[in-house]
């Protein structure tokens, strides 16, 4: 069977990025495939046909555009297309979660992923021409850090109400991450995902909120950042996402 890699031939790239804009977009037709790709709507069919034929994807339902015309396919993953994203060894990574909770008191529990929080972003921060990058430079290093390690990542800037915007809140970021490693391990064990939230407020060099999560159902896992000092534990006008806090003090694994 046809699976991803990234030495495949053009051929089967064509197949992974087909993969890959589904996987963040849920679904798509034949038509918006074909304008993500640059590629002719036929030429696209033939991809999807064997992509079908390896029970990959799927045609989940028919779209109509208004009231009139031929109803537009939509095709979408299927739960075997999850095996082609990096997942992390996820049973390894359960047992040794698992294991880790029964030795150690929470609160060290969270002191050790955030230590390795700051350890997996460590090799991003040795490039110190990012202390001083634009933000919207910066959040290109992320995402590129963050898709070589299969988060499948992109950013945009929020739009947001006029009315809600205030001196210090004149702008705002979105991070997305739409293929988590650690799937089928982080819906138990959520200290996995503070330990993301930990990792992308590294790379990033300031605070920042989760929005929505994959854990949870969500299509992607999405980070808001703020222009401007934003205070850990401060809850929005409008936001139902709070800024958890991150313990300052590394607390000791053994004593």
């Amino acid at each position: 069977m046809w699976s991803i890699d990234r030495q495949s031939t053009p051929v089967q790239t064509v197949r992974r990025r087909i993969l890959e804009i589904l996987k963040r977009r849920k679904s798509a037709t034949v038509g918006e495939l074909a304008r993500q790709l640059d590629m002719a709507p036929v030429s696209v069919r033939y991809h999807l046909d064997i992509l079908q034929g390896d029970n990959l994807i799927q045609v989940s339902k028919v779209r109509r555009e208004g009231n009139v015309g031929r109803p537009k396919q939509l095709y979408s993953l299927t739960k075997e297309a999850n095996d082609h994203f990096p997942d992390n060894f996820a049973p390894l990574t359960a047992g040794l979660v698992t294991q880790l909770k029964k030795s150690l008191p929470a609160a060290q529990v969270e002191a050790a992923f955030c230590a390795l929080a700051r350890e997996m972003a460590e090799e991003f921060l040795e490039d110190e021409e990012l202390a001083s990058s634009d933000l919207e430079v910066r959040l290109n290093h992320v995402t590129d850090f963050l898709n070589e390690r299969g988060y499948l990542a992109r950013w945009e800037k929020e739009p947001t109400a006029r009315e809600l915007v205030s001196l210090e809140d004149k702008e705002s970021y979105l991070l997305h991450t739409f293929n988590c490693p650690y799937a089928g391990v982080s819906s138990e064990h959520r200290e996995l995902c503070q330990m993301d939230l930990s990792l992308m407020r590294e790379l990033i060099g300031r605070s920042c909120c989760r929005l929505d999560s994959l854990a949870e159902e969500g299509n992607c896992c999405t980070y808001r950042i703020r222009v401007g000092e934003i205070r850990v534990g401060e809850i929005r006008v409008g936001e139902s996402a709070q800024y958890d806090s991150v313990p300052a003090v590394e607390i000791p694994l053994i004593g």
